[in-house]
């Protein structure tokens, strides 16, 4: 193993080990603008970073399948097309109860193993939830408008509370990408506070659409925003943008939340979502994760993947481990 090449594992794999701590909610701070205003972001010095990423972290055998069982155990399994229906939202539902099969997870010991949660339009909140009464996968609903958020304000509040009524555990709402790109950070702040108080106790992920807000400064500013509003997550794109997750704006985001948890104690989750489809790439961002926030940030209470894709990879990444051959890539439909 060279120099510059190390082996890490996560702390925990099966979703039996996971620790039953319960983090206190964050409940947001008084917009502080003099903060926001002294945020920069050098650009040239988080792609360095960002780049010598995937070169300095390898994981394999045991250590690669334990990490790949991790990633499944923290996604947000996702259908959010125009065609979906109640059985193809049933069907993602039966793939997140049972998300790799049952004879390779017996064979690397990780019986029981889920995904972090279900991802769906608000329509379909309530079949997700009667698909998966009896497990404690929650429901996540995309709202506000998804994926412009330029729906008026008091019809993206409504959405939110339908959608916590529907038995939505999570709602993934998406900010006014204007405010960002304005500076009205006053706006910013006081819609994020709106949307927070609009979903009770359901978690709250704030989906800040990264490539539409030029720059790593505004993705750093609209981060600190949106936890100071109350954010439980923050989360980089709607999966729609022509730009999704970045390994340089994931860096910008978690500098951002452990900024964040030094002034004021909460720790607040990250989400990145879009164009992660390899397995490969979500080793990476696990490193990423662990490297900055630490072993904590690793449990689906703080992190999540948004993707659906990604699952089908990483399945054949353990098939490929437990029998030394890859299987044909249709063998692992998603739904």
């Amino acid at each position: 193993m060279s120099a510059q090449t190390q082996t890490i594992a996560p702390q925990t794999t099966s979703t039996d080990q996971l620790p039953q701590v319960h983090l206190p909610r964050n409940a947001g701070m008084p917009l502080d603008l003099d903060w926001v205003a002294s945020v920069q972001a050098n650009t040239s010095a988080i792609e360095r970073r960002a780049a010598t990423l995937p070169g300095r972290r390898s994981v394999k055998k045991d250590f690669q399948a334990a990490w790949l069982c991790k990633a499944i155990s923290v996604m947000d399994l996702t259908t959010l097309s125009g065609d979906d229906t109640q059985m193809r939202v049933r069907r993602l539902c039966a793939k997140a109860r049972q998300p790799v099969n049952a004879d390779l997870l017996e064979r690397l010991g990780m019986q029981g193993l889920t995904t972090g949660a279900i991802c769906v339009y608000h329509d379909m909140v309530e079949t997700a939830v009667e698909a998966l009464e009896g497990t404690n996968i929650p429901v996540a609903a995309v709202s506000t408008g998804f994926p412009a958020g330029l729906s008026p304000l008091d019809l993206r509040i409504e959405e939110i509370r339908r959608s916590v009524a529907a038995g939505a555990a999570e709602i993934d709402i998406v900010i006014s990408r204007r405010h960002v790109l304005t500076g009205n950070w006053q706006a910013l702040y006081d819609e994020m506070q709106m949307m927070r108080e609009a979903c009770g106790a359901a978690h709250v992920k704030a989906i800040l659409a990264t490539g539409e807000l030029g720059s790593l400064r505004n993705v750093a500013r609209a981060s600190l925003i949106c936890m100071m509003g109350g954010a439980d997550f923050i989360k980089t794109s709607t999966g729609k943008e022509s730009v999704n997750a970045t390994l340089p704006v994931t860096l910008t985001m978690l500098r951002a939340i452990r900024a964040y948890e030094w002034r004021t104690g909460f720790k607040v989750g990250y989400k990145p979502a879009g164009g992660i489809s390899k397995a490969k790439d979500a080793l990476v961002y696990l490193a990423m994760i662990k490297d900055e926030l630490g072993d904590r940030w690793l449990q689906p209470d703080l992190f999540r993947f948004g993707a659906s894709s990604l699952l089908g990879d990483i399945e054949r990444q353990l098939e490929h481990h437990v029998t030394g051959q890859y299987s044909a890539g249709y063998r692992h439909a998603i739904g």
